[in-house]
């Protein structure tokens, strides 16, 4: 069976470390970013299943980044789910994510939303 592939767009040091975890016990493999790091580029380098999106990164916007992937043509189908500690599910939705998540969530939470947004994509 094919792992399905999560590309990881976090800053919290802990929190990335924990999804890392997680996922991979759940069977996907999963590509972590840096803080920092040109995530559009990283999508089409990695070809990812689904990017999970952190609204809030050190020095970059969530949304920004989501609205260069939505305007691209070869990232623009790209499943993106976004999670924030602030209930921006409303506004990350206008901007094309296919789902949100608040922060603190559950594991379970998680792997349901990948997975459907992965099966529907």
């Amino acid at each position: 069976m094919v792992k399905s592939k999560v590309l990881l767009a976090e800053d919290d040091v802990t929190m990335v470390s924990l999804l890392k975890t997680l996922l991979k016990m759940e069977g996907f493999d999963v590509v972590a970013l840096h803080a920092d790091a040109d995530v559009l580029a990283a999508a089409r380098v990695e070809n990812p299943d689904v990017l999970l999106l952190d609204l809030h990164l050190a020095n970059q916007s969530g949304l920004d980044i989501l609205d260069r992937i939505r305007g691209t043509q070869d990232t623009q189908t790209l499943p993106v789910v976004m999670s924030s500690g602030s209930n921006a599910k409303d506004e990350c939705l206008r901007h094309g994510a296919n789902g949100f998540l608040l922060k603190p969530y559950m594991p379970d939470d998680l792997i349901t939303i990948l997975k459907q947004t992965i099966k529907s994509a």
